[in-house]
C-alpha cells in the first residue's frame, strides 16, 4: 500500500509540474486564464500562447518524460548493468546520427521522417554496443565502455555531416542540445503512438524482468523465454528512445538517474521501478523546462542542458549514498 501511496503521490506532482508548465514562460499566466484558453478559446494572444505553444510543449515534455524512463528502466532491467542508459550505451548517439543523415542527406523535416530514422540509427546502435561488449564475454563495465567508443565515434560522424553542410548545421544545432521548444500540435499527435506501444511492451515485462534477475538458468527453469524477453525488450527501448530523440534530441541523465531514484524508493522489484519510472521522469522533465525558461529569462536554458546539470550531481549522490550492487 505504502507503495501505491507513494506512486499517487508521485502522480500528484507530475500534475503540479504540468501546471507549471502550462503557467511559466516568457511571462506568468495565471491558472485561471490558463483554464479559460483550453476550454474557451477565444483567439486572443494568451489563447494562442496556451493552445499553440504552452500545450504542444508540456504534452511533448510528459511524452518525452514516460519514454525515457521507462526505456532506461528495461535497459537496466534486461541488461542487469546499473549503468545502462539510452545516452550511455550510444542509442541516442545512434538515433541522432540517423536523424543527421534524413536531414543532411534526404532533407527530412518532419517528425513523421525523423522517428523512422531515429528508431533505425537506434537499433543498429544498441546491435553494435551489444556485440561489441560481448566480445569475451559481457560485463556491466565492458557494455558501458563500448556504448561510450561507439558513442564517440558516432558524434564524430555528425559533427563531420553538421559542419560539412551550412543547412543541415542551422537546424540541427537546435535539436542536439534536448529541447521542447519545437514542439507542436503535429508532432505530438505523430509521437503518441510509438510511446503507446513502447509503454505498452516495457510495463508487459516486469515480472519477467524481475526473474532475468534471478539469472538466466533459473529464470528458464521458471519458464521464462529469455531470448523472447531480450527481444520484446530491446524492441521497447528502440522505439521509446528512437521516438524520445526524434522529438527533443539527446537528452541526457533521466534515463540513468530516475530508474536508480525508483529503485531505492521501492527495492528491486521492476513490476515498481516502471511504473515510478514512467511517472517521476515526465514529472523531472518538466520541471528542468520550467527552471530552463524561467531562470534566464527573456532567454531561455534548453531541458537537455538543465538535466545535465541536475543530472550529473544527483547520480554522483546516489553512487556514493549506497554501493552500486549489480542488478
Amino acid at each position: 500500500m505504502k507503495k501505491a501511496g507513494g506512486l499517487a503521490l508521485c502522480v500528484a506532482v507530475l500534475g503540479v509540474a504540468v501546471v507549471l508548465s502550462l503557467c511559466a514562460g516568457n511571462r506568468w499566466i495565471g491558472i485561471g486564464e490558463v483554464y479559460r484558453a483550453l476550454t474557451e478559446f477565444g483567439g486572443s494572444d494568451t489563447d494562442r500562447v496556451i493552445r499553440y505553444l504552452r500545450l504542444p510543449r508540456t504534452l511533448a515534455g510528459v511524452l518525452v518524460g514516460i519514454a525515457l524512463g521507462l526505456s532506461g528502466g528495461v535497459m537496466q532491467g534486461v541488461t542487469r548493468n546499473p549503468l545502462a542508459d539510452p545516452g550511455i550505451l550510444g542509442v541516442n548517439a545512434g538515433a541522432a546520427v540517423a536523424v543527421v543523415a534524413a536531414i543532411g542527406l534526404f532533407g527530412v523535416h518532419s517528425l513523421n521522417g525523423y522517428v523512422w530514422f531515429a528508431m533505425g540509427g537506434a537499433l543498429v546502435a544498441t546491435v553494435v554496443v551489444y556485440l561489441v561488449g560481448a566480445v569475451g564475454g559481457t560485463t556491466p563495465v565492458k557494455l558501458a565502455l563500448a556504448g561510450a567508443a561507439i558513442s564517440a565515434l558516432l558524434g564524430s560522424i555528425t559533427s563531420a555531416v553538421t559542419l560539412l553542410d551550412l543547412s543541415t548545421l542551422n537546424e540541427y544545432r537546435f535539436w542536439v542540445v534536448g529541447s521542447l521548444s519545437l514542439a507542436d500540435q503535429g508532432i505530438v499527435a505523430q509521437a503518441v503512438p510509438f510511446v503507446a506501444v513502447g509503454t505498452f511492451l516495457a510495463l508487459m515485462l516486469g515480472r519477467s524482468l524481475n526473474q532475468l534477475a534471478l539469472g538466466e538458468d533459473l529464470a528458464r527453469a521458471l519458464g521464462t523465454r529469455v531470448m523472447l524477453v531480450r527481444s520484446l525488450a530491446g524492441l521497447a527501448v528502440v522505439v521509446l528512445a528512437g521516438t524520445a530523440t526524434a522529438i527533443a534530441g539527446p537528452i541526457g541523465f533521466l534515463g540513468l538517474a530516475v530508474p536508480h531514484v525508483a529503485r531505492t524508493i521501492v527495492g528491486p522489484d521492476q513490476r515498481w521501478i516502471l511504473p515510478w519510472s514512467m511517472v517521476l521522469s515526465p514529472a523531472v522533465l518538466l520541471l528542468a523546462d520550467v527552471v530552463g525558461r524561467v531562470a534566464a529569462r527573456p532567454a531561455e536554458l534548453q531541458v537537455g542542458i538543465v538535466t545535465a546539470l541536475v543530472g550529473a550531481p544527483l547520480f554522483i549522490a546516489l553512487v556514493r549514498r549506497r554501493r552500486m550492487a549489480s542488478l
